[in-house]
């Protein structure tokens, strides 16, 4: 049953399908992204809900998804959304805007779990201008999607949004590149024309992009309020879990548990990569401190099939 039916429903929230735990038990939350962008979101939600178990799964094997065309994409989001599902997820956050606009509407109506989306944070964004000219950074994908171009609609009103795809950043943020002079180029490349557009605000439109923010400063000093989405997606998914019944019970405090290495143990999210997981591993070292080891995971789907089956 899709779980859009079980929301619609007036009888008592049930949990059917997802996993074999009870609702409210200590079942985990599935994240998934492209890639290692949406770390940015795993930081937000352990801050909203520090009680939670996470899994983390990034796709960096096929990334980006933004040059991707939306068969590949839909067809990746599904598959690691059902890996994450077999894995006993009891809620899923697609964690990539990409993803989000080519196929969250399919990851909906074929799980039985509540899944929560990303979009770029167009509507805050236009509050908060106050020159009216607001820039969006996003990959191409997203900016191209129906999902996008009718969020974008519903919010112009009298402000003029400057659409800029960021061609070559996730692969930067993939490679742990957050502050090399090529890559501030490209950012000035990008951000350079909508300051000269007086554009005061950006939004980050990529779970990548929040990790790019210290080099957006030494580009914009103070003239850009950046709009990174990341808590609102992590205040949606607490919404959610409270609404089915499926919030984790409050963990032990420290001083309650004997052994504190398996108490801490217990806390870390679960890393998986469809590559070697290196990079995974770094970013969450040095921009979220987590010293954690990561799984290598094949998920295969009928794309991912296809490619690997093509010759070099």
């Amino acid at each position: 049953m899709p779980f859009d039916a079980l929301r619609s429903s007036s009888s008592p929230a049930v949990y059917v399908g997802a996993s074999p735990e009870a609702p409210g038990s200590n079942a985990p939350i599935g994240i998934f992204d492209s890639g290692l962008g949406g770390l940015s979101v795993l930081r937000a939600v352990r801050a909203a809900l520090p009680d939670e178990r996470l899994i983390y799964a990034a796709d960096s094997l096929y990334a980006p998804y933004g040059e991707r065309d939306d068969d590949f994409i839909a067809d990746r989001t599904l598959a690691i959304c059902e890996w994450l599902v077999s894995q006993g997820a009891k809620a899923l956050v697609v964690a990539c805007n990409t993803a989000t606009s080519q196929s969250i509407a399919q990851a909906r109506e074929r799980l039985a779990v509540p899944v929560i989306g990303v979009e770029p944070g167009i509507k805050p964004a236009a509050i908060t201008s106050q020159t009216r000219v607001v820039g969006v950074l996003a990959t191409a994908v997203t900016l191209r999607s129906a999902r996008f171009q009718a969020l974008a609609e519903r919010h112009t009103g009298d402000c003029r949004f400057i659409l800029q795809p960021g061609h070559g950043l996730v692969q930067a943020v993939e490679r742990c590149d957050t502050d090399s002079p090529e890559l501030v180029a490209l950012l000035r490349s990008y951000v350079q024309p909508m300051l000269d557009a007086n554009a005061d605000t950006l939004v980050l439109g990529c779970t990548h992009y929040p990790f790019l923010d210290e080099a957006i400063r030494s580009i914009a000093g103070d003239r850009l309020t950046l709009v990174d989405t990341s808590i609102a997606i992590a205040r949606q998914l607490e919404r959610q879990l409270d609404s089915f019944g499926l919030r984790a019970m409050p963990a032990q405090t420290h001083d309650q548990v004997q052994d504190q290495t398996q108490a801490q143990a217990i806390e870390l999210p679960r890393f998986y990569s469809t590559n070697d997981g290196k990079a995974l591993r770094q970013l969450a070292a040095s921009l979220l401190g987590l010293d954690v080891a990561v799984e290598h995971v094949v998920i295969p789907s009928r794309r991912a099939l296809g490619l690997e089956s093509d010759p070099v």
